[in-house]
């Protein structure tokens, strides 16, 4: 089992209604902004537990599930999810944890995309932001809503009839493998330890994701890349960009969206930089920690 060097303490705090579950590392320190990290789609806080391990022990670390995952969540559940409701969340969890003081952001993923979008809408609360494969989605086209809709309509109904239910497990050691399976550089000692985190065993004794299946139904809305835009324009803290060797973006779409695209958006953030991890694959912060945390405390400091 992976050793933990920094331990984080588990708690909630009341947002928008909501019991979220956060883990902070570290006490606050005078004159120091918290650096708050960010996970992805169908991630936990916990996936953080890595990187900060490599990084200095002077931080205060914050890291929240983001709602319906890890241990936030929502009674009763909600059929569908929205992407604005992130940006209201982290507006609230800074609220609580650093209400005058801007923040250093960090955020994979899903995440890096909610930490973007809040960098343009609430330029004032951050003092550096740090963007983790967040690469947004493909431009869209206005003829493509009448599908999207109908899409998600039938992933309500789909939900309503169980058929989105997240696979489960006959152990801590199958949701393990089921990490390992979908990143082969994950090596066994921190698969064994995150899928404590990220799985959690039910009454029946199978282990289940702790992620909510309405996360999967298709949004209703479009992609806006004009708007995404926009927004990115109106970033004011310096930005660091990192991206992992592998491409991501081609594995998924296809040439339907491809990283010089995405490279092409960021000419829009007035001050970005940017940084290549090798070796690694989109959960670049399980697979190279250390270069990660490096590249995170010098672009802070």
């Amino acid at each position: 089992m992976y050793a933990v060097r920094r331990p984080s303490r588990s708690h909630f705090v009341p947002v928008r209604g909501l019991p979220y579950h956060v883990r902070e590392w570290g006490e606050p320190q005078a004159g120091q902004p918290p650096l708050v990290l960010v996970h992805g789609w169908m991630d936990v806080s916990a996936s953080w537990q890595f990187v900060v391990d490599a990084l200095p022990d002077d931080r205060w670390i914050v890291a929240p599930d983001w709602r319906g995952f890890g241990l936030t969540r929502a009674e009763p559940a909600p059929d569908a999810y929205w992407f604005p409701d992130y940006l209201g969340d982290l507006d609230g969890l800074l609220d609580h944890f650093s209400p005058d003081v801007p923040v250093d952001l960090v955020g994979h993923s899903m995440g890096g995309n909610v930490a973007m979008m809040f960098g343009g809408v609430r330029p004032q609360r951050l003092r550096r932001l740090v963007n983790l494969e967040g690469f947004g989605m493909p431009e869209t086209r206005p003829a493509q809503a009448p599908e999207r809709y109908a899409q998600w309509l039938d992933g309500l109904k789909a939900l309503r009839q169980g058929d989105m239910a997240l696979k489960d497990y006959d152990s801590a050691e199958g949701v393990a493998s089921r990490l390992m399976k979908t990143n082969p550089r994950l090596p066994r000692d921190k698969a064994d330890w995150l899928a404590r985190h990220w799985a959690e065993p039910g009454p029946d004794g199978r282990w289940r994701i702790l992620g909510d299946p309405a996360h999967k139904v298709t949004s209703a809305h479009l992609y806006q890349t004009p708007e995404a835009l926009a927004v990115y324009a109106r970033i004011t803290a310096p930005t660091l960009s990192i991206v992992a060797s592998d491409d991501s973006l081609g594995q998924w779409w296809k040439g339907r969206y491809t990283l010089d695209q995405y490279q092409q958006r960021l000419t829009h953030v007035p001050d970005v930089h940017h940084a290549r991890v090798s070796d690694a694959g989109h959960m670049l912060h399980h697979d190279q920690p250390a270069a990660v945390a490096a590249l995170i405390a010098d672009f802070l400091a």
